[in-house]
């Protein structure tokens, strides 16, 4: 701690009366505050009780060396900082002095002793105690800084930014401490020391200065006076506030660290509102590209899913796509590997290459072959796809299916449920490719599609992922109803996108012939 300025808090150790008696009234008019001890054992008793900023020492004590007293105050790490000034009412050879100082004494004073060379040296020893005491404070409070910075910056929410910036506020100012921030598009959130975060109508700071300065009455906490503190990433932006008690930011020193910390959570907040702009953007144009309606067959109803990464996982490169073929239906799901807006861009190329070789090619190994060539050219591996292919026929219960290296159809029936077994290496890297396989697709069958986002779990196998995903699915199950059940028990908080696709075989609706034709 450090020692105020004036009027130091000295402990004066002697067991003689008239010598203490003057040692004290000195002191006292120099301005300081003294507590008195008359043996070793009382002065290590009271230093353990009380913080004391100075130790006035007599060498000749009645129960114990002071130099005994002054080596066991510096062995203390609660009291190693305070200095030892010793003190002999009679003289001293040099060998003495030196081993008082030698063993922990801060200076050493021999009677007779003038009152101004006693305050002289008690102030020499003061200045540097405060000095160091000074140094240690700033450097603690620095390292507290460097550590809220860095939990600042590793957030990657804004509400986990508004909870650590308080809790780092807190730290650094030694005080409760309160951080007001405004998301894009979002209300204001209110983190404060203890408390969860939460939000509040951003008018709440309708009024407010929008410089640094002490509110009085703060909305936040009425009647509570604050300092606060205003930052800004840029300045567009919202501003940051970072609000401690008046007397928390007394000095320039204290201002700047708390300036600092605000300045760090408003950069902060920057980087998080660029990533939500981008990763909205990307969601945007993902989104564009996937089908926007799905037909309507009364043969083969359909649902279709897609569910973004986590807030803040990068954009993939999943993607499904449907397409009428005269009677048959063109169904595909497919990933582009990687997770960024590249990804999302090579998706949206692939989906339209898909579309416009259909237009000409019915064989589903074909398709995958050209799209195979197209991806090799002009992308390479930062371009590799898979997909999985199928080409089904209501009227003849049949279903044509070519693998690219994807999770292969998952079909249930009446009598189970099971991956379809077709393989096949995945586009972009020119590997001759297996026919396409033919399999019956009996009324009241429902297939599944999804992309690995679905069944990949951290620390466990993909295969381990496809088996709980079986065991979920029954052929009774409402599609829609057994997507949304998918996706609430298998894609929570996942790092990788998620497209699902399910269809069912239903009879198909004889057509009606008009009377008199």
């Amino acid at each position: 701690m450090t020692p105020p300025a004036e009027g130091a808090r000295i402990l004066v150790v002697d067991d003689t009366v008239t010598s203490r008696y003057v040692r004290v009234s000195w002191l006292r008019r120099g301005g300081h505050h003294v507590s008195e001890a008359v043996t070793g054992g009382e002065a290590l008793a009271k230093l353990g009780e009380h913080e004391f900023d100075l130790v006035l020492l007599d060498v000749d004590l009645p129960d114990m060396s002071g130099y005994d007293v002054a080596e066991r105050i510096k062995s203390d790490p609660r009291t190693a900082a305070v200095p030892v000034v010793h003190v002999s009412a009679a003289f001293r050879e040099t060998e003495d002095r030196i081993t008082g100082l030698n063993r922990g004494a801060d200076a050493y004073l021999t009677e007779p002793i003038e009152p101004r060379e006693l305050l002289a040296t008690v102030e020499a020893a003061l200045r540097y105690y405060r000095a160091r005491a000074l140094a240690e404070r700033l450097a603690d409070r620095l390292a507290k800084l460097t550590s809220a910075t860095l939990r600042i910056n590793s957030t990657t929410t804004f509400h986990a930014l508004a909870e650590a910036a308080a809790e780092g506020a807190a730290s650094v100012a030694g005080t409760p401490a309160t951080v007001l921030l405004s998301p894009p598009g979002g209300p204001l959130l209110v983190g404060s020391t203890g408390a969860a975060v939460r939000s509040e109508p951003a008018s709440l700071l309708d009024g407010m200065p929008a410089h640094t300065s002490t509110v009085l009455d703060p909305p936040w906490e009425p009647g509570v006076p604050a300092s606060v503190v205003v930052a800004r990433g840029n300045p567009r932006s919202a501003p940051i506030r970072v609000a401690v008690p008046p007397g928390a930011v007394a000095t320039e020193e204290d201002r700047n660290l708390v300036l600092q910390l605000a300045q760090t959570t408003a950069l902060a907040a920057e980087g998080l509102r660029a990533y939500a702009e981008e990763h909205t953007l990307a969601l945007t144009l993902q989104n564009s590209l996937l089908p926007r309606r799905l037909p309507t067959l009364p043969a083969l109803p359909m649902t279709a899913r897609y569910e973004p990464a986590s807030a803040h996982a990068e954009i993939g490169g999943d993607f499904y796509e449907v397409t009428e073929l005269g009677d048959r239906l063109l169904i595909a799901i497919g990933d582009v590997t990687g997770h960024s807006l590249a990804a999302a861009l090579v998706m949206g190329e692939v989906r339209h290459a898909l579309r416009a070789y259909a237009v000409h090619e019915t064989d589903p190994v074909e398709i995958l072959r050209r799209i195979d060539a197209m991806i090799g050219k002009f992308h390479g591996v930062r371009g590799l796809t898979t997909m999985c292919l199928m080409v089904v026929d209501p009227a003849e219960e049949t279903v044509l299916v070519a693998n690219g290296g994807h999770i292969p159809p998952l079909v249930a029936d009446a009598s189970g449920t099971r991956y379809l077994d077709v393989r096949g290496p995945l586009l972009g890297i020119g590997l001759a490719r297996p026919p396409a396989t033919e399999f019956a697709l009996p009324v009241g069958s429902v297939v599944l599609l999804t992309t690995d986002g679905l069944v990949e779990h951290s620390g466990a196998d993909l295969d381990e992922g496809m088996e709980r995903l079986r065991t979920a699915v029954a052929h009774d199950d409402d599609m829609d109803v057994l997507c949304d059940r998918l996706l609430a028990d298998f894609g929570q908080d996942k790092k990788d996108d998620i497209a699902l696709f399910a269809f069912r075989r239903d009879r198909l609706v004889p057509k009606v012939t008009p009377s008199g034709s």
